[in-house]
């Protein structure tokens, strides 16, 4: 492929906008407030930036470096390094796809519930309406019996929406949506914010979330979370930032980004905090509980407990629509980038076309999401998938990445030497070690505490049965599937097919 027909970015900002976009995801709002309220409350904040700086940033660096020097996707990447280190990145493209199919759901749920806001449909059980009356949940995990049309079609939107976006290119459509809808995201949610924290109670929250429990600190779980936490909000480890560092220009600063992306994307997470637990002060005030008996994450906060205080609140119908057009903004941005991935990877494996790329790999993810989720199992297939999908593969993929190119090609200070060409923050062996030594024993360490847990305590009870193959085989299907690629004979693709040529006159972004 020729190094002058990559699509680049319009400007410095468009690729910050985007790379933020992609960073904050759902994670952001109902991850990160329960982590923090778990670990030590303000004390987690002191591991969280230490794991930030020795673990998100350097790896956030790593990969933009590679997107710029290389201008290819991940599997292109890492086979001009090394040949055999192709399967890493068709690795990053299979757990790329099986998260997009099932993260399209939780965005179309929100599309839903912000309807559901306008009238508080779920009435005086939003939990029994979650998980009955809009899901159709089974009473026991297994395989889907039953379609449900109140997932369908907003998933199709969805989809419809996210294909469109990726349809117009990375300037014209991925660029310009972020520029739209990362403003907006903010606006909505810094006036959630200011309405929680004028709720009664909302001190309350508060003071549950950032009471300092420096005992908390001397725990190795505690450093382990917030490493977690770093990990899985900047959306490293999968291919997706060495994707949109592809399209970066020749002088781009590559340091200077990575701080501007990574702060940004805790700044919002902390701004998440700050809403989320004001709005559950309110809501353990007014149920005469503390908070801690209302504390939840993941799917629990956003449509369980999240409905049942908009119902108690004043103008709780308009708090509602702004939360739930929120979750839905923070997960299209998200979706567009996993996606654009698996696009990017087939384009430059292939040749294909962007229409036809688009057409073929959003079509095929938009059928799986739509084929398996929408029933009366999805809730507790997507459980899984997630878990295992999560667990063992964006965490062992990264794990092997950093130790194929750190351990055994060396490639980090040449790497090093291309990210300072061009940065204005140069970097220093402090860049490296965390690398080569922090992160992976992190990570390893990490791999062995989730598998020690697995074996104590099946999750979710799915370690039998069809939930149990569906999420193991998920995993190991993503390795097995990045294998199989690249056993299959390399072409070079046509060097006029691969993305559109850049404007003429534009300048390179510094």
């Amino acid at each position: 492929m020729s190094q002058q027909s990559r699509e680049q970015w319009g400007s410095r900002a468009g690729f910050l906008m985007a790379a933020i976009g992609s960073a904050i995801g759902l994670g952001n709002i109902w991850r990160f407030p329960a982590e923090a309220y778990k670990n030590g409350g303000g004390a987690f904040l002191l591991p969280y930036l230490v794991a930030l700086l020795t673990a998100g940033l350097p790896l956030l660096i790593l990969e933009y470096t590679i997107g710029r020097k290389f201008r290819k996707s991940p599997p292109a990447a890492f086979r001009q390094m090394s040949r055999p280190a192709q399967v890493i990145g068709w690795w990053q493209v299979a757990i790329c796809f099986v998260i997009a199919s099932y993260y399209a759901v939780i965005v179309a749920w929100a599309v839903r519930y912000a309807g559901f806001s306008f009238g508080k449909d779920w009435g005086k059980d939003p939990e029994k309406f979650f998980s009955g009356d809009f899901l159709h949940s089974a009473a026991e995990p297994g395989m889907p019996t039953t379609w449900v049309g109140g997932v369908f079609w907003p998933l199709l939107l969805v989809w419809v929406v996210v294909l469109a976006i990726l349809a117009l290119g990375v300037r014209r459509g991925i660029e310009r949506a972020n520029k739209i809808f990362i403003p907006a995201l903010v606006l909505f949610f810094v006036v959630l914010v200011i309405r929680a924290v004028t709720l009664d109670g909302a001190a309350k929250g508060l003071d549950a979330l950032f009471s300092p429990d420096w005992g908390a600190l001397t725990s190795g779980s505690v450093w382990v979370a917030a490493y977690g936490q770093i990990f899985f909000s900047l959306s490293i480890g999968f291919g997706i930032m060495v994707t949109y560092a592809s399209y970066l220009r020749r002088r781009s600063d590559l340091t200077g980004s990575a701080l501007v992306a990574g702060f940004a994307n805790s700044s919002f997470e902390i701004l998440a905090g700050i809403g989320v637990f004001a709005t559950l002060g309110f809501m353990a005030q007014a149920n005469g509980v503390a908070v801690d008996k209302v504390v939840q994450d993941g799917v629990g906060l956003a449509f369980i407990a999240f409905p049942a205080v908009i119902s108690q609140m004043p103008m709780g119908a308009l708090f509602g629509i702004l939360f739930f057009l929120s979750l839905a903004i923070a997960g299209i941005t998200s979706l567009v980038s996993i996606v654009q991935v698996v696009i990017s990877s087939v384009q430059d494996r292939t040749g294909m076309k962007r229409l036809p790329a688009v057409g073929v790999v959003g079509g095929l993810t938009a059928v799986v999401s739509l084929v398996f989720y929408p029933t009366d199992a999805g809730l507790s297939i997507l459980d899984s998938v997630d878990h295992f999908i999560n667990q063992y593969g964006i965490a062992l993929a990264a794990l092997v990445f950093l130790v194929v190119f750190g351990w055994f090609l060396r490639r980090l200070r040449p790497l090093q030497a291309h990210a300072d060409e061009t940065s204005a923050v140069k970097l220093g062996t402090w860049w490296r070690v965390c690398l080569a030594v922090i992160t992976p024993v992190v990570l390893g360490w990490m791999m062995i505490d989730s598998l020690r847990t697995e074996l104590d305590e099946n999750y979710g009870g799915f370690s039998s049965g069809f939930l149990g193959v569906a999420g193991w085989g998920v995993a190991g299907g993503a390795l097995l599937v990045g294998v199989l690629i690249s056993l299959v004979p390399w072409k070079s693709p046509p060097k006029s097919d691969i993305d559109a040529e850049p404007e003429a006159g534009k300048e390179e972004v510094s």
